[in-house]
């Protein structure tokens, strides 16, 4: 098949990387975000997608929008057989969809239809499901409401961050896409039409989220722990000095002191105590230093992080 791939980031460029090694199918072309500043001297940076593309010398196009008639011919211009969009960050018309001949399919990181939307990976460990995956999905109108074509699943530990899962489905995404396309190019892809009944949406992540609420069960702490971990991080605040909470874990025991309260201080972490339970807290980051264990951060700041010391809300 004739494809176009249009993608951005490095979970994008995972993709385009399997299929360039797939001999049978020709990439005629690439999409993706305009180059955009980046770095502490704002130097306008290529995408991932594009740093690949331009390496195997393949054409790259960077509109700003695909609404507009000439981007529209552009595309229709190459006479693709069909359009991979993973993480593109560009809405795609109706107009856009219709015209590669087998039209547009996504590989979107979940198991629809549970978590359309933009945040499905935080979203997955915030609520503290146990299994995620991928889902190759034939693009329509909605919001990730078209049907799958293939499906790749992946658990998700107690120990998952947003970040490890994000390269675990980058991993499983490659080899999902390359058996749908095998399907479609051989003529027996069967999509099937997602229950709407079921589907649950993965809002955008607002920063205002990061900030703990030590009123809260302790095991609903420790999965935003790990659903923002890379981004956007918890934090919280102790003494009016902004700490970010990197890895916790729930422990089931309790007190009688108020949530935020530090019931223990020493080498297995922070004990703190939430709404219900204690959360130990292992890996911890201060403004303007590094991320370190909580082990080596109380050999300068013992007292600031002092057992009946509090966290505030």
């Amino acid at each position: 098949m004739k494809i176009v791939f249009a993608g951005t980031p490095d979970f994008a460029a995972a993709h385009l990387q399997a299929l360039m090694s797939c001999a049978q199918h020709q990439i005629v072309a690439v999409y993706t975000q305009p180059d955009r500043p980046a770095g502490r001297g704002k130097k306008l940076t290529a995408s991932p997608v594009k740093q690949l593309a331009t390496d195997h010398q393949i054409e790259v196009f960077q509109p700003l929008s695909l609404k507009d008639s000439e981007a529209q011919q552009q595309l229709a211009d190459l006479e693709a057989d069909l359009m991979i969009v993973v993480a593109y960050g560009l809405i795609l018309p109706q107009k856009v969809l219709d015209t590669p001949r087998l039209g547009c399919i996504n590989v979107h990181g979940s198991l629809l239809p549970k978590w359309r939307g933009a945040a499905p990976i935080q979203r997955a460990i915030e609520a503290g499901d146990k299994q995620t995956g991928i889902c190759i999905m034939q693009m329509d109108a909605g919001l990730d409401t078209g049907p799958v074509i293939s499906v790749g699943r992946c658990p998700i530990e107690d120990t998952d961050t947003s970040g490890s899962i994000y390269q675990k489905l980058a991993e499983l995404g490659a080899p999902t896409l390359l058996n749908a396309l095998e399907k479609m190019a051989s003529g027996v892809a069967i999509a099937e039409q997602q229950d709407d009944a079921l589907s649950t949406y993965a809002r955008k992540i607002d920063k205002s989220e990061a900030r703990i609420d030590w009123s809260t069960p302790a095991v609903e702490i420790a999965r935003r722990v790990r659903a923002f971990n890379p981004f956007p991080a918890t934090y919280s605040h102790i003494a009016g000095d902004r700490v970010k909470i990197w890895r916790a874990t729930p422990v089931n025991s309790a007190s009688n002191a108020a949530g935020g309260t530090i019931i223990d201080a020493g080498s297995n972490g922070l004990l703190v105590q939430t709404g219900r339970g204690q959360l130990l807290i292992s890996d911890i980051q201060m403004a303007g230093k590094s991320k370190m264990p909580v082990s080596e951060l109380l050999k300068s700041k013992a007292e600031l992080f002092a057992i009946g010391q509090s966290f505030e809300f």
